[in-house]
């Protein structure tokens, strides 16, 4: 098994690379909670298994303190770690250097992009899946694109907004979690990151009339339930907008490249990252220096 540990936009990584490596290498993946080790003082009992962290600053002493804990316990960890520096980069048995240059602002960007690819590449050569290895190696030049990439028919909906939900299925999951992280630190917008499976499970009872909806939606047949929903949800009146690289849908729909499906969620982020910027400024705020934050966090 691998047992992942991150906090925040790291934690949205993980939650990526748990797609993939369950369903392209078949090993089940768990988030270990991290306060098992640095507030309750347990060494976890799954000698074994392969401790996987991320983190962007590789300081925050809750993640060493669980990576610690693993190594205790005889375990791999294998490191993605932006600051090659760093402790958490120092204690890696395998260490992953993101390489994306210092982040200059408060909300991570660039960083977070590097890890997506960083796992997916580490996991296409694990699984030897060829067709999503040659996907990567051409986001570089995809990149670039997307950024470019016109979301701002989006804008308008969100100006006004107080709350939304933020939708993805399968590997789109990730980034549906980055993208509520980015809107509350960056445009002080209350946004709730849902899989569109379990929007079903009570959370769609609150989506009513001018309600904003904003999904990502891959290509393949998780993001068809992405589209689903979203038709459900305009027919009560909601303001929906989906990236659908495949344009399933009538309206609403937000410029997304068709890729590899692993690798869409990357290119979608990076035009997401434009129009959140765009927004911000809109709601008067600055985007690289949210309040109340600091660039690195250090949790206990």
């Amino acid at each position: 098994m691998v047992v992942t540990y991150a906090r925040g936009s790291s934690d949205h990584a993980a939650t990526y690379a748990k797609y993939l490596i369950e369903t392209l290498v078949g090993i089940p993946v768990s988030s270990g909670a991290l306060s098992v080790a640095s507030i309750y003082g347990t060494q976890p009992l799954s000698p074994g298994a392969l401790c996987l962290a991320i983190s962007q600053s590789g300081r925050s002493p809750d993640i060493l303190a669980a990576v610690e804990a693993n190594k205790r316990a005889g375990n791999t960890v294998v490191a993605f770690v932006n600051d090659e520096s760093s402790p958490l980069a120092q204690l890696a048995d395998v260490l992953f250097p993101l390489c994306a240059g210092q982040e200059r602002s408060v909300a991570a960007t660039k960083s977070y992009i590097a890890s997506l690819a960083a796992l997916a590449l580490l996991v296409s050569l694990w699984a030897e899946n060829t067709e999503l290895e040659e996907a990567i190696r051409q986001l570089p030049e995809r990149l670039p694109a997307a950024f470019d990439l016109d979301w701002s028919e989006a804008l308008d909906d969100l100006i006004p907004a107080r709350n939304l939900f933020v939708l993805g299925r399968g590997y789109s999951l990730a980034v549906a979690q980055e993208a509520a992280l980015k809107l509350k630190e960056t445009c002080a917008l209350h946004a709730e990151a849902f899989s569109a499976a379990e929007v079903r499970h009570g959370p769609m009872t609150i989506v009513g009339k001018d309600f904003p909806v904003l999904g990502f939606a891959t290509s393949d047949t998780a993001g068809d339930g992405v589209c689903v929903l979203a038709n459900v949800l305009a027919g009560r009146g909601a303001l929906t907008r989906v990236a659908d690289p495949a344009r399933r849908l009538a309206q609403g729909v937000l410029p997304a490249f068709r890729a590899h499906p692993a690798v869409e969620p990357i290119l979608m982020i990076q035009s997401f990252y434009r129009m959140a910027n765009e927004l911000s400024l809109a709601r008067g705020l600055d985007p690289d220096a949210p309040p109340h934050l600091l660039k690195v966090t250090r949790t206990t």
